[in-house]
């Protein structure tokens, strides 16, 4: 096995023989077909993948649920008594995989599926058709897991009442909000309350009849469409990092999200999460981060070209939503988002650009504090060119950048892996051995050959004699700092190196996955069966602790504004469960501080720091409203989303009022930064250097070094 390979991030293997077994007859010949891809996906997970669940009753039992899950997570669609005539498939699904019995419960469960959707649509039209009574002492549990399939036809009228009731006070009081902001002469200013309440009723019916048509309709939902979703609800009981590809969902997505990062500069959620896509990525020096207006869990709502009306985009699919965000370079295009942080929609106009490489890139400034040079280096990802060696590469910037200060004599270093998804796990090895002598950067454990194997994988460091840094230094995180990010941040606390701050812990993803394309072996086009991307390894430390599910506990801890809302390694149902194995021999650096006098003042700082204090305030009382039920009074619902926003400019009031630090570009960055000809590129990096001196994080970070500094 390659494992400079898998340490990139990019192992392609070939697949074992296909259709090698005739499962149980089927009658229809596409499910026969479709029943022997399955019984040979289901022997490579058996085969290959790190910890294989057996298939039995059990494992039976969840992917059933997983599937009706895929189709209908709000449990708006089933009855109870539609669960109840598949239960008799409940156990037998295990039996499917294996070739033991025909195909016979996602083709069922599809049947029915489609029989009541077709009932959904003159029921939400009809319920749309009057006024909500936004008076009316109700509440709404919006919380899938909570939710129960309805008992009857009745129960089903009563829960689509309620949900759309929820969808339109959502809707009402965004467009109230607007109308309170506005203007006396714009149009929403001259509309009545009750035009707006209708207003927002078409609005749901939109969405619902987009919602319907573009994901479920004869085209779109096809039998491979179909297939796929049953496959995954069975690749993702084993872990939620193995995922089946089929041709069309793997060549048309990934294609259409390439494209997309050179719109607005955004990667999206392939899962629509209400009919609606979710900002998963932000991609440095792209329109949406220079913008400084869009996060990381925000929702579009609407899109709009130029000058012209937005359209509310609730139920297109994914494709359609891409072709709407691209355009012309230096066009404009308009979005309404719905911010992740406090449920408000926001309007945001972004100009079409494509990102470089080096806007993307790993960059550095010089923070002069306290009679002190601190050396800054942001690494938004560990990139690599897989496909050459002499192509781009994390750790050849970061040993650039790391150069570039050290030309400066700063007295100490911050390395910034906040939102860090990951990526090349050899450039994080690299960049270990930039700063501490030869020795274990990581270890793996793989599954070949039928057992676990351990490996332990060296820093790289081939220079004995000295180390590219070794002044004082911190490490940034936070809980969406993920992969080789974690790994970097792992070492460098194991071996006391730096000082580690930031969220209660890191991302938690400690796996490596393999692809395997599911066709003709040795071709250089798209599989004709598509892809399956197992998980066959796991990342431990050199302590021997595995970064799965835990990920890395920071050394100082500071409370982040969106950790309440981000999700989590460990919110993930199938998570594989944290384990340790034997350490690896390392030494430990000896550092010139007192390590734990620095870090209890440093925390007693933070605790104490009314910014800090104000956040926290904010995540608990989201996490109060997160687990309890909605009131769908509009006087009340209005109340708990203002306490929120005031907590929440508290804490911006909080973080506005301290002093900006010094923050400069090195001499020889200074004429990109200050005298470049591309204008537009020098605005973005003054731009980043006035974000860099207001970060109360960055901040916070300084002042530790400063305590760590030898005078």
């Amino acid at each position: 096995m390659n494992i400079k390979q898998l340490l990139a991030g990019a192992l392609l293997l070939p697949a074992p023989a296909l259709f090698s077994q005739t499962p149980a007859a089927n009658t229809n010949d596409t499910l026969a077909q479709q029943q022997q891809l399955l019984v040979s996906i289901g022997k490579m997970i058996q085969q290959k993948h790190y910890s294989p669940k057996p298939f039995d009753d059990a494992f039976s039992e969840k992917v059933f649920d997983n599937f009706l899950t895929q189709l209908d997570g709000e449990k708006n669609i089933f009855l109870q008594s539609d669960i109840d005539s598949l239960s008799k498939y409940r156990t037998t699904i295990d039996d499917e995989i294996e070739g033991n019995a025909p195909m016979d419960f996602y083709p069922a469960a599809i049947v029915i599926f489609k029989k009541r959707r077709t009932k959904l649509k003159e029921l939400y039209t009809e319920i749309l058709s009057k006024p909500f009574n936004f008076s009316k002492d109700e509440l709404y549990q919006p919380l899938t897991d909570s939710l129960h399939y309805p008992a009857d036809e009745a129960a089903d009228i009563q829960a689509w009442r309620q949900r759309l009731k929820y969808r339109t006070l959502l809707a009402y009081s965004n467009l109230l909000t607007q109308k309170e902001k506005a203007k006396p002469t714009d149009n929403i200013s001259k509309k009545s309350n009750a035009e707006l309440e209708k207003e927002a009723r078409n609005s749901v019916k939109a969405f619902y009849d987009r919602y319907f048509e573009s994901r479920f309709n004869a085209e779109a939902f096809n039998t491979m469409a179909q297939f796929s979703l049953f496959v995954n609800a069975i690749a993702h009981e084993t872990d939620p990092h193995t995922d089946y590809f089929s041709p069309i969902e793997e060549r048309s997505f990934q294609e259409s999200l390439t494209n997309s990062f050179y719109g607005i500069g955004v990667q999206l959620d392939p899962n629509l999460k209400d009919g609606q896509p979710v900002i998963t990525g932000i991609i440095v020096g792209g329109a949406a981060w220079k913008s400084k207006k869009i996060d990381v869990g925000d929702a579009i709502l609407k899109i709009g070209e130029g000058n012209e009306p937005m359209k509310d985009i609730s139920g297109y699919s994914m494709i359609d939503i891409i072709k709407m965000v691209h355009g012309a370079e230096g066009t404009t295009v308009k979005l309404a988002i719905r911010k992740a942080s406090n449920g408000l929609v926001q309007e945001v106009s972004l100009t079409r650009q494509k990102v470089n490489v080096e806007q993307a890139s790993a960059k550095s400034l010089i923070i002069r504090d306290n009679n002190k040079k601190i050396g800054y280096i942001y690494l938004p990802e560990f990139y690599a060119n897989l496909g050459s060696n002499a192509g781009v590469q994390c750790s050849t910037d970061v040993k650039k950048e790391i150069e570039k200060l050290k030309t400066e004599n700063i007295d100490g270093l911050i390395i910034d892996l906040r939102n860090n998804p990951g990526g090349s796990v050899a450039d994080a090895a690299k960049m270990i051995g930039f700063f501490v002598p030869q020795g274990p950067a990581l270890q793996l454990q793989l599954y070949t050959n039928g057992k676990k194997q351990r490996q332990i994988v060296p820093d790289y460091n081939t220079d004995s004699s000295g180390l590219l840094y070794s002044g004082p230094m911190t490490v940034m995180v936070n809980e969406m700092t993920a992969s080789a990010a974690e790994i970097f941040a792992g070492a460098m606390q194991n071996y006391h190196r730096a000082i580690i701050i930031g969220s209660t812990t890191t991302y938690g993803k400690g796996t490596a996955q393999m692809q395997l394309p599911l066709g003709k072996t040795g071709s250089n086009h798209l599989p004709e069966y598509g892809e399956l991307k197992l998980t066959i390894g796991k990342f431990y430390r050199i302590n021997g602790g595995s970064t799965q599910l835990k990920g890395v506990s920071p050394d100082i801890v500071i409370p982040d504004l969106y950790e309440a809302l981000h999700k989590q390694e460990k919110d993930n149902r199938n998570a594989l469960a944290w384990d340790e194995i034997a350490s690896a021999a390392y030494t430990p650096w000896q550092p010139a501080y007192n390590m734990k006098n620095i870090l209890s003042e440093a925390q007693k700082s933070v605790d104490n720091n009314p910014v800090f204090k104000s956040i926290i305030a904010v995540n608990n009382l989201q996490k109060t409203n997160r687990n309890m039920p909605v009131s769908l009074d509009l006087v009340q619902y209005r109340k708990n989303l203002s306490s929120v926003q005031k907590l929440q400019d508290i804490a911006g009031e909080a973080a506005a009022s301290v002093t900006p630090l010094s923050v400069t570009a090195s001499q020889t960055d200074y004429n990109k930064f200050y005298k470049n000809s591309n204008k537009a590129e020098q605005g973005m990096y003054q731009n980043w250097i006035k974000n860099v001196s207001k970060d109360v994080y960055i901040r916070e970070s300084v002042k530790i070094l400063n305590s760590m500094i030898k005078d």
